[in-house]
């Protein structure tokens, strides 16, 4: 095999480098500046969702609203969530080190996972809740759920305005799922504190939480699946791995490639690792530059891990398993 070479190819900060015929792309271009502004997003979110969700557990206790309660138990797991997404976000920050080659980017899928799994705990518990209100009825004042309902249903539009037009992590995602859960709890009390108070029909209480519970957990699921494809290293949702093969089978040079794994670090970064067939070595230094420009700016993957064979180096391969193991 003829001696490695070293080529580099910008995208936004990245760099390729070749060593014992393996071909690296790194990007880190602006990575730790978007988990850094999404942290004190979260921060701020954080603060003020616990300090109303102290008034509605008072409300609550008070008035004797199942649905300003459960609003309430919202408001907490939103605190955490957000607790758990901005301290996730410290850590993707965090660079590589020696025993976290790619740094801690897997954080942010972690925080969303506790978050998605947190957020179903709640709707369960809620739904007990609801369910044992039906056969115990308690009395209900209205006028003071639909006040602190009221508020509350300012305070999560304010929030979950400020997470929207944040950075679309799952980290975040994870969070906005709980403050967009929390919006439909204080929509569901302030209904039902309007239905208490003129009507006096109380059932209207446990009813609205178990709607509320049940519209969470359609939206928590697909969360929980998402990150689990993640977690465990399944091809980047909106990627077809036979196209991406395709396209780079159709690069100038290379004869075939196999061996192709794509999966996820984080929300922001996709990784490739691939054997490319070429007829020559020596034509590496060619191929390479276009082979990484294809794969970011077609298919947003920007770390990669390219290993080149020559016809030879490949039938070789057939039979030694071995020659497909970095080094």
């Amino acid at each position: 095999m003829s001696a490695s070479q070293e080529h580099h190819h910008d995208h936004g900060h990245s760099h390729g480098h070749d060593h014992a015929g393996h071909s690296h792309d790194h990007d880190h271009g602006g990575l730790g500046g978007h988990h850094h502004g999404s942290g004190k997003m979260l921060v701020f979110s954080l603060l003020f969702t616990l300090a109303f969700a102290i008034v509605e557990v008072i409300g609550g206790w008070v008035s004797g609203s199942l649905a300003l309660l459960s609003d309430a138990g919202h408001m907490f797991t939103d605190s955490s969530s957000l607790g758990i997404g901005a301290f996730a976000a410290w850590l993707a920050q965090r660079p590589a080190s020696k025993s976290h080659s790619f740094g801690l980017q897997r954080a942010e899928v972690l925080g969303a996972l506790v978050n998605a799994v947190l957020m179903i705990g709640v709707v369960v518990a809620i739904a007990v809740s609801a369910i044992d209100r039906f056969f115990a009825p308690a009395p209900v004042e209205g006028g003071t759920v639909m006040i602190i309902a009221g508020i509350g249903l300012l305070v999560n539009i304010i929030i979950g305005f400020i997470l929207i037009n944040g950075e679309q992590t799952m980290n975040v995602r994870g969070a906005l799922l709980h403050v967009m859960g929390d919006l439909l709890g204080s929509v569901a009390a302030l209904v039902a504190g309007f239905v208490i108070l003129f009507t006096g029909w109380s059932p209207i209480d446990p009813i609205l939480s178990l709607v509320v519970s049940a519209i969470i957990l359609v939206s928590a699921i697909p969360l929980l699946k998402e990150v689990l494809h993640v977690l465990m290293e399944g091809v980047p949702k909106g990627v077809d791995a036979g196209k991406v093969s395709r396209a780079l089978g159709n690069v100038k040079g290379v004869l075939s490639v196999h061996d192709l794994h794509i999966w996820s670090l984080s929300s922001s970064q996709r990784a490739l690792a691939a054997h490319i067939e070429i007829d020559q070595l020596d034509d590496w230094h060619r191929v390479l530059p276009e082979l990484q420009r294809l794969l970011a700016d077609d298919f947003r993957i920007t770390h990669t891990t390219l290993q080149p064979e020559d016809r030879a180096t490949a039938r070789d391969c057939v039979v030694d398993m071995s020659c497909g193991v970095a080094v």
